[in-house]
């Protein structure tokens, strides 16, 4: 029977893949005004679909061959289970490698979803997707430097390295030296991406589309509509340098108070186009090497404070965001100014790299997420409901929708003691969420369905964020969600003063904006008897 099945998926996802090989590398030929591209693809796409195609059918052969006559919910079953899932990470994590870009992106994306997919995936991808991406030879970025400027690299710079300090699923990072001396960094984009990012997105439609025929309950649909919009502007890397740009104005003017916290490169527009961004070089240590931050004087708290801080004026306040802040695209510095602390350590700078996928919330959006954080920290049931409900996720997924952006469940969402929300990052909370997320599945990939899709990439930006405080606390901290409920309900208030016109409804905001003030206390109280009490116990 297992074996019947196994032969019944790998048909359909066989006939998939030769529709599109045929249709594909057709269209490829017939529209193409250059016939080198054309060649690459017709070459280079059905090699990658066919990858695509037997992973697919080694992994489903894996699950449903070792998984036969095993009894749920038994030891063994269990223990067989975890060597299938740590397999087939594995296989996917090698198909990701083989054809790169967009491939590598999804690797990236599937590390941060810990409510929906299991344990052995994302430590698999997030160990090897963000630092240990294909390389680019030298001769390739040197055609790509030939087509956007003219000359090689050796012409454009005083100095080059060919070797890349860093590459990423869509580029790399060279270090270069300029005419004038400034020491700057080069990303370049990989050549694969121009030949192959539109077949690409053919070909993993094909695949979701194919397994949600076959398995009804993966439902990754709505991702194909993200990377259809995305990833052209992701590309394009003037548009990353504007939005870099945006970003610190945004900063000068909505967020004056930690302006000079935030930084990105200075872009060097003369030695910048689609396919290359010359940056000014940052020196630093990445958001997650504790170590490091460490040796620089600065302490991992602050660091934590400053990261939530910033990316929740940029989704509470700015309604522009970075969606993408996972450790390889945050650096910390020692501030500029040399400014320290009350205990004379150095106070840090976030560095902000990698601008290409911003999101935009629009005024209503905005202002229902700050509603709904704002209500997740005061354990307000009742907000939690109204604004999640506002948000798509309907009167009958709000709790699981509440429960993936805290990765608490429900009872604890609406428990009022004020760290009802700090995440312990011990086994037993890992244990508990992938068991949420084995039973919950359907569930919440018919949320994800449901969800807008600017809202899917808050919560992949808040997965990232979460990752990046449990690398630094070993979990959350309370400083986190008294920074989140204060920028949050400050939003709110400030939102509801451009709303209400009459005297009477402003006079409701300001007995609201008083009751924040007194909530916003208590949590300040507790921050410090808690610092008190650290400082006791050494």
């Amino acid at each position: 029977m297992a074996t019947r099945s196994l032969w019944r998926t790998r048909g359909k996802l066989a006939v998939a893949a030769t529709a599109l090989l045929t249709g594909g590398a057709a269209a490829t030929v017939a529209t193409s005004e250059d016939p080198a591209t054309a060649l690459k693809l017709c070459t280079a796409v059905p090699v990658r679909l066919y990858r695509d195609t037997v992973t697919a059918a080694s992994i489903a052969f894996d699950y449903e061959y070792s998984l036969w006559g095993l009894m749920e919910g038994s030891v063994e079953r269990a223990k067989v289970k975890h060597e299938v899932h740590l397999r087939s990470a594995r296989k996917l994590q090698e198909l990701c490698f083989k054809n790169g870009g967009i491939y590598i992106k999804l690797g990236q994306h599937l590390g941060q979803l810990e409510y929906l997919v299991p344990e052995e995936y994302v430590q698999t991808m997030r160990e090897s997707m963000l630092n240990k991406c294909p390389v680019s030879s030298y001769d390739q970025v040197c055609e790509v430097f030939k087509k956007e400027l003219g000359e090689t690299p050796d012409k454009i710079f005083e100095e080059f390295d060919p070797v890349p300090i860093a590459s990423a699923s869509l580029a790399q990072v060279h270090v270069a030296r300029t005419h004038d001396g400034q020491k700057v960094a080069v990303k370049v984009q990989h050549t694969h991406m121009t030949d192959t990012a539109t077949a690409d997105r053919a070909t993993v439609e094909v695949i979701v589309n194919t397994l949600h025929s076959v398995f009804p309950s993966f439902d990754y649909r709505w991702l194909i509509d993200e990377i259809r919009e995305s990833l052209p502007k992701e590309l394009d890397f003037l548009v990353e340098a504007k939005n870099s740009e945006k970003c610190l104005e945004n900063f000068r003017k909505l967020s004056p108070h930690i302006a000079g916290y935030v930084y990105a490169p200075k872009v060097h527009w003369n030695l910048s186009t689609s396919k290359l961004l010359t940056m000014e070089f940052m020196d630093g240590a990445h958001v997650n090497d504790v170590k490091t931050i460490q040796k620089l004087g600065i302490q991992p708290n602050e660091v934590a404070t400053l990261v939530s801080q910033a990316f929740a004026e940029m989704m509470f306040r700015h309604g522009f965001v970075h969606c993408d802040p996972h450790a390889a695209n945050l650096i910390v510095r020692p501030l500029p100014s040399g400014k320290r602390t009350i205990l004379g350590k150095r106070k840090p700078q976030l560095v902000l790299l990698d601008h290409g996928l911003y999101k935009e919330l629009d005024f209503t959006t905005r202002f229902n997420y700050a509603a709904l954080w704002k209500a997740l920290i005061f354990s307000d049931a009742n907000g939690i409901k109204e604004n999640s409900v506002r948000l798509g996720a309907g009167e009958d997924l709000y709790a699981l929708f509440a429960a993936i952006l805290t990765m608490k469940p429900w009872n604890r969402i609406i428990d009022p003691s004020v760290d009802h929300l700090v995440i312990k990052g011990d086994d037993m909370e890992r244990s508990e969420r992938q068991m949420y997320a084995s039973q919950f599945f359907p569930q919440i990939s018919e949320l994800l369905r449901r969800l807008p899709r600017v809202i899917l990439l808050m919560l992949k930006t808040n997965d990232c964020l979460r990752s990046v405080n449990s690398c630094l606390l070993q979990g959350s901290s309370l400083e986190t969600f008294f920074i989140i409920g204060k920028v949050s309900s400050e939003a709110v208030i400030e939102a509801k003063k451009l709303q209400r016109k009459s005297f009477l409804s402003r006079l409701d905001v300001l007995l609201e904006e008083i009751l924040l003030e007194v909530r916003l206390l208590g949590m300040q109280i507790a921050l410090w008897l808690l610092h008190l009490r650290r400082a006791l116990t050494g």
